[in-house]
């Protein structure tokens, strides 16, 4: 298992964590861009592409994860056929 593999299979929580406050954030953001909350534009739009970052932070965690659960499963089954 490489340092990524690992990484990615033991602090799964984190990046889903990221996620999480990602969209929590993007969401708050994008409610602040209404009319009633003028007053807070700017924050909403650091809250907004911070938002958008995490939860790229968060998908790419997902997306290593996904990566290493496929490259796992296909040694095992090479690893199976070469013992026939």
């Amino acid at each position: 298992m490489t340092w990524l593999e690992r990484i990615v299979r033991e602090y799964r929580h984190w990046h889903l964590s990221v996620a999480v406050v990602g969209n929590v954030l993007f969401l708050l953001g994008s409610i602040l861009f209404f009319h009633v909350f003028a007053a807070w534009q700017e924050l909403a739009v650091w809250m907004f592409v911070v938002g958008s970052a995490l939860m790229l932070v968060g998908a790419l965690g997902e997306l290593a994860r996904a990566t290493c659960e496929k490259r796992e499963r296909d040694r095992e089954r090479a690893a199976g056929r070469a013992g026939r």
